[in-house]
């Protein structure tokens, strides 16, 4: 028993866990729609508003109100299960999910249960060395969100905490939830898998635009679904469900985490329980929460206020048309566009740059160029700010006008990073940015000239050297004048003073 306590709390050996178990996997992915009202009611949707100012009697579950399906939802919804290659029920129908907790206001969630709008797809992925995944899709379902608990005190969780507040305004938010069928055969590749799909998905919902996709704000939330199956067994273990994995690094270090948790469990001779459980982010670890319910616990029940949802064929047929280009598709003519290997342009999916830098051509940046900034200097910035690159509180456009300004010579390349360095930080605008500091690359000749004759003047060996013809040495003095002039001389003009100074 002492054993098995110990296990709790320890990680198997992650090449050992391979080694003995063979991982299950169950990926559900809630996407919060891109509508301007709710699921239900005409509350609006923003993000951020003051707590409990969107809400109204349908949200809040009073007595007599009536829920009316949102249109737009259902449409979204369709889009969705057409781009996942599902089949899209003739006929499907909202149930009452019965659950009681402070941030479902009713007692009960309206989601779909046995009769989902969309069915039995599958999503074609490609894990980061490039090896095509296919993900079986077993439903796409619409429900509605519940309100957010804020608990004040302690950890920020339930435990420990003095009190919580609630606020209904994210109740009733229109979601669709995604459930993969379980994935199996992925071995030790199962992290990568997990990863590899949700960001497939997810940029294939971005391509939709049936959402703004932002893991940071909850629009979209992964529950990762973990067992274990010794080599020789013909059942699947037990699962836990680590609940609201909100990045897509995190999704993967969740799936390791619970896989070497679970297996050090399973080697000391413990039972895995059935339970959700919490994603700590800032050490990649899990806690328990509650134990995990089965359906039957739920007692689904058809929602009376609500009729089925019954599509225009032909309205199907239509939705079909409107499917954007694909991601995987427009990365292929990308690529031929750009001319770039596949090599690279793996590593440009894999860091998550291929829409900001398209993004960033499209606002007038040349495709060499926007490329550079994402994966050199603003990868480094994502990193050293723990923040995925599409996280980086700059855009594309701003992007784009900072390498306008290299272009046109206003800035060197380090000038700019200054910039973009100040619009991270929250300064404004590029331009204003410039105007304020005073960043523009110096151009008169005169101050120029000022500043290379007082560096030769401080180092007289170095000039005499230049005269000797050795032109190399002219680097220390453009150095001295660059930091003279912080660094907004023009290295090349500079260089060209230093030599007719010289002869």
């Amino acid at each position: 028993m002492d054993a098995m306590i110990a296990a709790a709390s320890e990680l198997l050996d992650y090449d050992q866990v391979i080694a003995d178990f063979d991982p299950v996997l169950g990926l559900e992915v809630h996407v919060e729609l891109g509508t301007v009202t709710k699921m239900f009611c005409g509350c609006p949707t923003a993000f951020g508003a003051d707590p409990n100012t969107q809400v109204c009697p349908v949200c809040i579950g009073l007595p007599g109100s009536l829920p009316v399906a949102n249109a737009k939802a259902i449409e979204s919804a369709i889009r969705i299960g057409l781009a996942l290659n599902c089949s899209i029920r003739p006929s499907s129908v909202f149930a009452r999910k019965n659950y009681f907790y402070p941030d479902q206001p009713k007692n009960y969630q309206i989601s779909q249960y046995d009769e989902p709008i969309a069915h039995d797809g599958y999503l074609e992925v490609l894990l980061p060395d490039g090896t095509p995944w296919r993900v079986e899709i077993e439903r796409a379902h619409m429900e509605e969100d519940t309100g957010k608990s804020l608990h004040i005190g302690g950890s920020g969780r339930i435990h420990g905490a003095s009190h919580s507040l609630l606020d209904y305004n994210r109740a009733g938010v229109p979601l669709v939830e995604i459930v993969t069928k379980p994935i199996v055969g992925a071995g030790v590749r199962a992290p990568e898998v997990a990863r590899a799909y949700v960001t497939a998905l997810r940029d294939l919902l971005k391509a939709l635009d049936v959402s703004d996709v932002r893991m940071d704000q909850g629009s979209l939330r992964c529950d990762a679904n973990v067992s274990l199956m010794r080599k020789d067994a013909t059942e699947f273990g037990t699962r836990t469900e680590t609940k609201n994995v909100n990045s897509l690094k995190s999704v993967e270090v969740a799936v390791r985490h619970e896989m070497r948790r679970q297996a050090a469990i399973l080697e000391a001779g413990g039972e895995i329980i059935q339970e959700t459980r919490h994603f700590h982010e800032e050490d990649g670890t899990t806690s328990a929460g509650r134990r995990k319910e089965t359906a039957e616990d739920y007692r689904y029940f058809p929602e009376p206020d609500l009729p089925p949802v019954q599509p225009d064929p032909a309205w199907i047929d239509e939705l079909g048309t409107t499917l954007p280009e694909m991601p995987w598709v427009r990365r292929t003519r990308i690529q031929e566009e750009w001319g770039v290997s596949d090599e690279v342009m793996r590593d440009l999916v894999n860091v998550g740059a291929i829409d900001l830098i398209i993004e960033t051509v499209d606002a007038g940046a040349g495709a060499e160029a926007a490329r550079g900034w994402w994966v050199s200097f603003l990868a480094q910035q994502a990193n050293s700010r723990g923040v995925e690159l599409s996280g980086l509180s700059i855009t594309p456009g701003q992007v784009a006008t900072i390498i306008g300004l290299v272009d046109e010579g206003k800035l060197t390349t380090k000038l700019g990073q200054q910039v973009a360095t100040a619009v991270l930080d929250g300064e404004g605008e590029p331009e204003q940015i410039v105007a304020d500091r005073g960043l523009e690359v110096v151009r008169d000749d005169s101050a120029l000239q000022k500043a290379v004759d007082e560096a030769l003047a401080a180092n007289p060996d170095i000039a005499e050297k230049i005269r000797g013809g050795k032109v190399q040495a002219a680097g220390k003095i453009v150095g001295d004048v660059m930091k003279a002039t912080r660094g907004q001389a023009d290295p090349a003009r500079v260089k060209e003073l230093v030599l007719a100074a010289c002869q």
